[in-house]
């Protein structure tokens, strides 16, 4: 009954010291803030008027890309994903494996992945042709 006692009496003590704010002595120092010795521009405007956003909404490194090349990448993943879930849907059908998960293999998880990547380059090869690049 001692042991009963001391974990009912334990638990109230944690569920109200929970509950209570800590009493912490806390000192008043003002520090001195540092500047960023550099600045980071990620506060751009990206509010464009018309059909299509400028290039720069792709960032730095989809901005320089040409469409045609883009739409290859688009086209190469969306190929992998294809395959991805054809090869894991193949591996469904085997007998036993839905029981024992071996149709579940890594590769083809993270192949199937690829599909937002797939429309997100086909979205940015599409920008990339409206602006002429």
């Amino acid at each position: 009954m001692a042991k009963l006692s001391f974990v009912v009496l334990s638990t109230v003590v944690a569920a109200c010291a929970a509950f209570t704010t800590p009493v912490a002595q806390t000192r008043s120092t003002v520090m001195p803030t540092k500047e960023a010795s550099f600045a980071l521009n990620m506060a751009e405007d990206t509010y464009w008027e018309g059909e299509y956003p400028p290039s720069k909404v792709l960032g730095p490194l989809m901005s320089k890309m040409p469409s045609g090349m883009l739409g290859i990448i688009s086209l190469v993943l969306l190929g992998i994903t294809i395959s991805s879930c054809a090869s894991s849907g193949a591996l469904m059908q085997e007998p036993g494996a839905m029981a024992n998960g071996s149709w579940v293999k890594p590769e083809y998880v993270l192949g199937s992945f690829m599909g937002p990547l797939a429309w997100g380059t086909h979205v940015a090869a599409w920008i990339q042709r409206k602006n002429g690049m």
